[in-house]
């Protein structure tokens, strides 16, 4: 028989270990091995069926044995040591408590928004598709254990992504388990009555949409999720939040609907029940959550009495926007239509007219459709402060996004980068910790001291046999796991046991293990290594010197082209000849990563350059002791220094496709067979392979001070979050004034450029032939029609021409100063510029908006040249 209904019942536990609840609950146990420890002492087989999740064991426990449990005393006392641990960790004082008391009067962010529609934090809680979720998650737990005040905002999807399988031909099958949240770490917000705290949408047709919030504890972070599936709502709406990222466009929009415009009023709702501050600082992690400022625009117009414009102003001062895609096929774009239809007539939210948000949204520069609503455009107008996820990155998004900013080079686009990081206790195999305690009395697993700079610089002197007998141990972990993967996907593929004897003997833990797993979008290149297939079973099975390749990866469902790539790669490694040596394993995700990234001794990446944006599984791999052997893209172009890995060369140049990839997979297979597989087996008389070692254990320590999510989550708090804060404090002051000032100058400004313009230019100073050390007067003639002086800066933008062209390189700025006033709105700025370099030089002289709420010179997207 089948329920007609189910639902979780948690435990009632005994008072003596009443504690375990809370471990339960809160999601540090996830990163945090002596609470796995405790959980799994209770009954390790049970906590393996459960999948390593707390709350679902202790759900499944009988209560005479959670009695016997409450009466032994040495358990009660090991619950109580990690109650006191955990209470330590929330309440103690951390980087970000030290680093604020330092701040003074210029003060810091008291609470940060974090918007995101996915987060990968524990495979118990699966509310994540890839990289962007795994990012995320990564971002929260980092903020935790250094102490910044973040709050997370996101979307309870009740299939959350989907789990993969594939049948007898290789094809990708999708399964959608619905997920209980009161069987999973969260807890609902309620009010004072005990009845569910409610965030409400308007929908059209006289609809609405309602929301309960449940909390997630992530360490010392809340994580605040909106659900839609609760009484009261019509089937489609109850749908909104069903499945991450599934659906048409009208139910994405209406998700990024409830993400942005909900997720601020869940925030509303988390500090009126709770006295949490009010953020200072709004970080919308990629486009899905740029509605956010519809609502804090709207708040700002009715309760305090501020315009559009000002509003906007005060808005964009405290956000900042991250984009992580470098293709444009990876933005969401709307229908205007549909735009029209949820935020126009009595839907338009108060304060917001229909056409000025339609305008943050179009795609109203060369190459744009003005047909669509582009949330990547709609992030970037309503943040003043954006970045890329890599430097290379940062110099693609540029590029990508240079129509908003008409005039100015690609490089003073004001979108700047910070290179992604990973959150080490979460990704770095516990063996990896216990190898690094048995020589070092300042590393322990009970402390996240190996996520401090001097603790991974010390792995370069740890005794290289333990280090090999370490890797040798992971890879004999990961081979076993994929043994017991492949036995179940056979399973379900429609084989039955007695013919797959021969998984008990696929790869093998003394062979180079390379790594390769991600999404399958094409230009990730999931099938590069097939481009010869020969020569890929040659590198397989080599006698002397084999290789084994472990490969895991999700196409979307929608994504018909993916799921070919997927079923292609399946069809070679079902060959009898290299299944041993060959192995795709189904549903990837954060429990099975754990086991592959520290399994592997080569970590393969080969995506069309420059479209991988940052790519942080390799940085995963390498914090366990793998070499990365990629296209030097993302975060690899900035970090590889020879001797941490390999860089595969790229074809760049080449149109052809199918040439390009021909020349990129044999630079791959050339790599493997004359470099990395004659390392790998080139061993001294004690078995040791110590030039591979040395390559490893500089990796390791060079790398794991840089690839930290610690580190971005300080360059974010520096370079992002406290200038937002205070640009954000700036505008509310004196009721606002800095935001009325700067609305009220961006008018002016705009009205008056059609007829701002430089008219001449003199220069004098410097002969024919000048030489270094000469000074160059430049005098400026411009108008500046109803501006002032004080409103603009004029500039000699200089530095060197190439020898066919006028174009300027390495380009720098000198501002002149007003000297003279004259009719009709013209002036003359002059300066004096010193020759500092030698070779082919070149000038011009341009004219910007200058105040002081602007964060870059390009705010505006305003230039006047000469």
């Amino acid at each position: 028989m089948k329920a007609i209904r189910r639902f979780s019942v948690r435990p009632v536990l005994p008072e003596p270990i009443a504690a375990l609840g809370e471990l339960s609950m809160n999601l540090r146990w996830s990163w945090h091995p002596p609470l796995r420890d405790l959980f799994e002492s209770i009954n390790p087989e049970r906590w393996a069926s459960v999948g390593a999740d707390p709350v679902a064991m202790l759900s499944a426990m009988p209560v005479e044995e959670l009695d016997a449990l409450a009466a032994d005393g040495a358990f009660v006392a090991r619950v109580e040591e990690a109650q006191q641990s955990l209470e330590r960790y929330l309440g103690e004082d951390r980087w970000y408590q030290h680093w604020a008391g330092e701040q003074g009067d210029a003060g810091a962010p008291s609470a940060i928004a974090y918007f995101s529609p996915e987060y990968g934090i524990a495979a118990a809680l699966p509310q994540y598709s890839g990289g962007l979720g795994i990012l995320a998650g990564d971002h929260l737990k980092s903020a935790s254990d250094i102490g910044v005040p973040i709050v997370g905002v996101g979307l309870f999807y009740k299939t959350g992504y989907f789990r993969q399988s594939f049948n007898r031909d290789g094809w990708q099958q999708e399964d959608y388990p619905v997920l209980d949240p009161d069987g999973l770490p969260l807890s609902l917000l309620r009010e004072e009555d005990g009845t569910p705290s409610v965030v409400t949408l308007a929908l059209p047709g006289g609809r609405e949409v309602r929301a309960h919030v449940w909390r997630a504890q992530v360490g010392r972070v809340p994580l605040l999720l909106l659900d839609s599936d609760v009484p009261g709502n019509d089937d489609a709406a109850r749908a909104i939040t069903e499945r991450l990222y599934g659906g048409g466009g009208e139910q994405r929009l209406q998700q990024e609907m409830l993400l942005g415009i909900g997720g601020v009023r869940a925030l509303r709702l988390w500090s009126r029940l709770t006295g949490a501050p009010t953020p200072d600082v709004y970080h919308s992690n990629e486009g899905h959550a740029g509605f956010l400022a519809v609502e804090r625009i709207s708040e700002l117009v009715t309760g305090s009495g501020l315009t559009f414009d000002e509003a906007l102003e005060a808005v964009r001062a405290a956000t900042v926007f991250t984009t992580h895609t470098p293709v444009p096929a990876g933005i969401d774009r709307f229908e205007r239509r549909l735009i029209e239809i949820y935020f126009g007539g009595d839907l338009a939210p108060t304060g917001v007219p229909l056409d000025r948000l339609l305008a943050l949204g179009a795609e109203n520069y060369e190459g744009g459709d003005p047909a669509v609503f582009n949330m990547a455009v709609l992030g970037l107008r309503i943040a003043q402060r954006a970045n890329g996820v890599s430097q290379l990155h940062g110099v693609v998004s540029r590029d990508m996004f240079d129509g908003l900013w008409p005039g100015f080079d690609s490089e003073e686009v004001p979108i700047t980068s910070i290179t992604n990081g990973v959150h080490g206790p979460t990704w770095v195999d516990r063996k990896v910790y216990e190898l690094a305690s048995r020589h070092s009395d300042a590393v322990t697993i009970d402390t996240t001291v190996l996520d401090s700079t001097e603790s991974w610089k010390g792995m370069a002197d740890l005794p290289r046999d333990d280090v090999w007998a370490t890797k040798r141990q992971l890879r004999e972990q990961l081979v076993h796991e994929a043994r017991a993967r492949m036995r179940a996907s056979w399973i379900k593929r429609g084989a039955s046991s007695a013919e797959l004897g021969w998984t008990d003997e696929i790869l093998d833990p003394d062979v180079l293990t390379i790594g390769f797993a991600r999404r399958v979008p094409t230009y990730k290149r999931l099938t590069l290594m097939l481009r010869d297939p020969a020569r890929l079973k040659k590198l397989l099975l080599d006698p002397e010197r084999p290789v084994q390749i472990v490969i895991a990866g999700k196409s979307h469902p929608a994504d018909e082209t993916g799921k070919q790539l997927i079923q292609q790669m399946i069809r070679f490694t079902d060959d009898p000849e290299v299944r041993h040596r060959i192995a795709f394993l189904p549903n990837y995700d954060i429990a099975m990563a754990q086991h592959l990234y520290p399994g592997c001794d080569v970590w393969l990446n080969n995506p069309l350059r420059p479209f991988e944006a940052s790519g942080t599984s390799g940085m995963k791999a390498a914090l366990n002791g793998a070499l990365n052997l990629s296209i030097l893209d993302g975060w690899w172009d900035e970090w590889f220094d020879g001797n941490n890995g390999w860089a595969i060369p790229t074809a760049d140049g080449v149109e052809d496709p199918d040439r390009r990839d021909d020349i990129e997979a044999n630079a791959l297979y050339d790599l493997i067979e004359n470099q990395v597989a004659p390392r790998f087996y080139d061993v001294d008389g004690d078995g040791l392979p110590q030039n591979w070692l040395a390559m490893v254990m500089h990796t390791v320590s060079t790398l794991g001070p840089k690839v930290r999510a610690s580190r971005m989550v300080r360059e974010y708090t520096e370079r992002l979050y406290v200038p937002a804060a205070r640009s954000g404090w700036a505008m509310r002051e004196g009721d606002f004034a800095g935001a009325r000032d700067l609305a009220a100058y961006t008018t002016k400004v705009k009205a008056s450029w059609p007829k701002v313009s430089v008219d001449h230019v003199e220069s004098s100073g410097v002969g024919d032939s000048p030489e270094i050390g000469e000074t160059l007067h430049v005098n400026a003639f411009v108008t500046l029609d109803e501006l002032a002086p004080e409103d603009v800066e004029v500039q000699v933008a200089h530095g060197r021409t190439g020898h066919r062209g006028d174009d300027l390189q390495d380009v720098t700025t000198l501002a002149l100063s007003h000297s003279e006033s004259y009719e009709q709105g013209r002036h003359k700025f002059a300066g004096d510029l010193v020759l500092k370099t030698s070779g082919q030089f070149g000038y011009t002289v341009r004219i910007l908006p200058k105040h002081d709420g602007l964060v870059a010179p390009a705010s505006l997207g305003l230039v006047a040249t000469a």
